[in-house]
């Protein structure tokens, strides 16, 4: 047994099988793959890394199967195995990719069965009689013990919403995740939270609100993945870069592979480096636009060029962003009080409101180089048909 120290949990023990899964290259790129892109843009401290998620949802993990007699010790095992392994499927920069890479190759993240398949993540699973076939069940959430590791409440989200916080600086990410997962059980074969659980449950779901409009949808950052999206996909489409290759290279393979590429993922490529973004030519949200406007979200290059021509500038110089409806499926968790169960928003007056609020945060951005953006900004208002917002003066103004 060794141990390493973890500057959010403390201390995380590594047996035998944790010590040789890390070992693997599979797992070992993971250091190079950064968690949350480009938030680092925005919070210089962003820079941690996949590697220590995976380690801290794997604690997390054999603390909640440490206190479950129901789950048998082979079981507790392959979770284990299974949280480590959860993120081996992620592209470089993380989930800035997983939208192209699922394009070209129909793979999400947590299609992982052909990685844990082969090599030598493979040999080291064989060495210690555990199914890979099992642990990608298990990554899916598609058994009952999956619940653990991908659920509404997981050891998965309870990591990465304290861990990003901690890197970022941002207060909001306390989160009484040891009461939580204290007060975590099965029900009738389901993954629950016991009454007692309330108010850390709550907890999860406020810094899950407060991370989201801080860090995840933060406007620079949401510009800067998208132009590196942009340019990735520029270059795969010029044949500058092979989808299939993408989803086993790191942040700075691709980040190479930018500054080396040709015309406008070149130039797209540059301005990131000296973080000389495109800005918001129009940002607005759901009050504005209604949801019908999430009909383009299938077509958003299109839009994009018929944006660029009512404005009379190059289609490169137009980048629509149009977020999925917000959602916030902790929501659905279910509470155990008295031998039954209730969803999370029903027992708590306070999440059902979260649930309305979060709404609020939900913003659409087109974004264009600054020179261009009162262009822009008008043919993007003319083609979603928003009316242009009354400026609001201060009574020094008047």
């Amino acid at each position: 047994m060794k141990v390493v120290l973890d500057p959010v949990h403390g201390y995380i023990e590594l047996d035998n099988l944790a010590q040789d899964l890390l070992s693997t290259p599979q797992m070992q790129r993971l250091r190079r793959v950064k968690q949350l892109g480009f938030s680092n843009l925005v919070y210089p401290g962003a820079n941690h890394t996949r590697f220590e998620h995976s380690l801290g949802a794997m604690h997390l993990a054999s603390v909640l199967t440490r206190s479950l007699d129901s789950i048998e010790e082979d079981r507790k095992i392959e979770v284990k195995a299974a949280t480590l392994l959860h993120d081996v499927g992620h592209g470089p920069l993380s989930h800035v990719t997983e939208n192209i890479i699922d394009k070209y190759t129909r793979r999400r993240h947590d299609d992982v069965k052909e990685i844990l398949g082969k090599g030598e993540i493979k040999e080291v699973l064989s060495k210690h009689g555990i199914s890979p076939g099992n642990l990608v069940k298990h990554i899916k959430g598609e058994t009952s013990v999956g619940q653990i590791l991908s659920s509404e409440i997981d050891v998965d989200r309870m990591d990465y919403l304290v861990r990003d916080a901690h890197y970022t600086g941002v207060a909001f990410g306390v989160v009484d995740y040891n009461r939580l997962i204290n007060q975590m059980d099965f029900y009738e074969d389901r993954l629950v939270v016991n009454y007692g659980g309330l108010k850390a449950a709550e907890s999860l779901l406020v810094s899950r609100f407060w991370m989201n409009t801080s860090v995840y949808y933060h406007h620079v950052t949401r510009i800067s993945e998208a132009m590196c999206s942009k340019a990735v996909e520029y270059m795969i489409e010029n044949k500058e870069l092979d989808p299939l290759r993408l989803r086993q290279m790191d942040d700075i393979d691709l980040i190479a592979a930018m500054r080396n590429a040709t015309g406008y993922a070149g130039e797209l490529s540059r301005l990131l480096d000296a973080r000389k973004l495109y800005k918001r030519a129009l940002y607005v949200g759901l009050a504005d636009t209604g949801k019908s406007v999430l009909r383009h979200r299938d077509r958003i290059r299109r839009v994009e060029k018929e944006i660029a021509d009512m404005a009379g500038v190059e289609d490169e110089y137009v980048l629509v962003d149009i977020p999925k409806m917000p959602e916030m499926l902790e929501m659905r968790a279910m509470i155990k009080t008295d031998h039954k169960l209730i969803p999370l928003n029903e027992a708590s007056h306070f999440v059902s409101i979260l649930q309305e609020a979060h709404m609020d945060n939900w913003r659409m951005g087109v974004y264009s180089p600054k020179e261009h953006c009162e262009a822009v900004g008008k043919a993007a208002r003319d083609y979603f048909d928003i009316k242009k917002s009354l400026k609001q003066f201060k009574l020094s103004d008047l």
